[in-house]
């Protein structure tokens, strides 16, 4: 890259990004984040792992000669 691809490139990126005047937080979030901490916690497991879990046991049900196979690979 050449000087002026260098210069145009600064002067796209500063048209593309706009500037950012206010950096200051407009509320305190470490209140917030101490009552989350404090709450008690829930186990919460996606639809997606019990049905992984299916399958795997699915697996091992309709096909018994894997289990010797998953166990000499552990």
């Amino acid at each position: 890259m050449n000087p002026h691809d260098d210069n145009e490139l600064r002067e796209l990126l500063k048209r593309s990004i706009a500037p950012m005047n206010d950096t200051e937080l407009h509320r305190d979030l470490w209140p917030r984040m101490l009552r989350r901490l404090e709450q008690p916690q829930r186990l919460r497991v996606p639809w997606f792992d019990w049905a992984l879990a299916a399958v795997a046991a699915a697996t091992l049900i309709f096909f018994p000669g894997v289990i010797p196979a998953l166990l000499y690979h552990f």
